[in-house]
Order: structure tokens, then sequence, then C-alpha cells
């Protein structure tokens, strides 16, 4: 047996919170927990006598994030799909490459792979230019789990509107974001977990994130012992209210809060 920390890199949606220009309550709070970067989350698994650790997602304030979480080192890099918001920050995985010389592994379906290779085509081409970011491509299908020095970890497939997307399940936490459907089938591989952290956009419906009351519901069916909501936008309302609204086994997430889960 072994263990997870998970630490909230960034919560917010694609254009963060504040957003630019908006003088809305959230925007102008001086609540840090409303301050809200680009989601990711970095899970160190400790198991075996050793410590792996792992991004999900790396969006354009990865820089940003890996600083104030002071973070060393990353052994790989998991896409949940390649909407900028969520792969724009790769370009500085070249510091991780020359610390640890090597290509970053990067984990995604063919989608996801075959955007960053268009978005970083300087990455990929037959004279590559100096300095750039190296990345290892692991192409992965919902159907199999993989293995990284390890960890084993399961992916989850979920419809970002129409838009095939991975979650992830690491021992006993899953980690969902950008997802609108779930399928049954697909389902079934959360349960069993006792962390659970999916998105939940706003109150309101919208039509490619689960709306809160969406999430509560897949919450309800998961059955986690503890849940967090992620990918927040503006429009879910100041932190230090709207947490008081939720079931006392759901949290709102805020960007640098660590959490741990079994593996």
């Amino acid at each position: 047996m072994g263990s997870i920390k998970l630490t909230f890199l960034g919560t917010g949606t694609s254009l963060g919170v504040p957003i630019i220009g908006c003088p809305c309550e959230v925007c102008l709070s001086k609540d840090p927990r409303d301050k809200r970067l680009r989601s990711s989350v970095f899970v160190e698994v400790s198991h075996e006598g050793k410590t792996v650790n792992l991004c999900i997602d790396s969006g354009p304030d990865f820089r940003e994030q890996v600083l104030r979480e002071k973070i060393e080192r990353i052994d790989a890099i998991l896409l949940t799909h390649e909407h900028r918001d969520h792969v724009a920050g790769l370009d500085d995985v070249r510091a991780f490459n020359y610390i640890q010389q090597g290509a970053m592994p990067v984990y995604g379906n063919d989608l996801a792979l075959e955007g960053l290779k268009k978005m970083f085509y300087y990455s990929f081409g037959e004279s590559a230019y100096p300095g750039i970011p190296e990345f290892e491509l692991k192409e992965i299908n919902k159907d199999n789990s993989f293995n990284i020095q390890g960890v084993e970890i399961t992916p989850v497939e979920v419809l970002h509107n129409k838009l095939r997307t991975l979650a992830y399940r690491i021992g006993k936490l899953a980690y969902i974001t950008d997802a609108k459907y779930i399928s049954a089938e697909e389902e079934k591989k959360l349960y069993g977990v006792d962390v659970l952290v999916v998105n939940a956009l706003r109150k309101e419906t919208h039509f490619s994130h689960f709306c809160l009351e969406e999430a509560l519901a897949l919450i309800d069916r998961v059955k986690p012992k503890v849940a967090y909501l992620t990918h927040l936008s503006h429009h879910m309302g100041p932190y230090k209210d709207y947490q008081k609204e939720l079931p006392d086994n759901v949290h709102l997430a805020y960007d640098g809060l660590s959490i741990t889960a079994e593996y």
C-alpha cells in the first residue's frame, strides 16, 4: 500500500479567475481562494520506497504554478485533451528536459497527441531547433490501464461536448475535468474511489461542462468519501459563500490546496 498527494496547481476555467476586465464580486474578491489559474494538478505517488511525480495537464500558467509549488522533478505528464488551456504550458518542459537530461514522457489519447504535434510543430520537425521542448509521446486508450514507474493508472473516457477526453484514476483517487457526459461503462471505473475530483463549471447548465447539479449527481452515484469541485468559473460565486451550500463531503477546490488518498 502506498499514498497519493494531489496538489491543485490551478482550479479555474480557460479564462481563469479573475477574468480580464470583469468587475463581478468574485473577480474583485481579495480572498486568495477565489484566484484561479487554469486547471492542472500535481500528483505525488509514494509506493515501494519511491515517489513518482506526475502532472495532469500543463496549461498556460504552468511555469507560474511549478515555481509556486517548488516542483523540481516531473516523471511524466498526463493530458486530458488538447485544448490550449490544458496544454499551452508544455513549452516550459524545456527546463525539465535540461534538469532531467531527457525527453518528457507525455501520455494522451490519439486526438490529444495529434493536437500536440500541430501546436508544437517545431518540436517534431526533421531538423529540430536547438533548445526546443523534447517530448516522448505515449498513446493510451480508454480500454487499457498503463504503468508509469510502477504506478498503475486507469484512463476513463468522458465527453467534452463531442470531444473524447480522458479522466484518470490512480489508486483510490480519480480526477475528471472538462466533462459533460460519462457512459455507464466508463463510470464503473470510478466505483470504489475514496476521493473524486470533478469539474463543475457553474450552477447553470453548459453545453460542454458539468454544471453543479450534474457534478453532484455523479458524486452521488460514485459515492466517494470526499469530493472536490474544480474547473470553476466566476459564475459559481465567492468561495466563502458557496462552500456553505455544498454537502458536507463536497468541497470547492482552490489553487494550492493539497489532498491525500491511498494508492
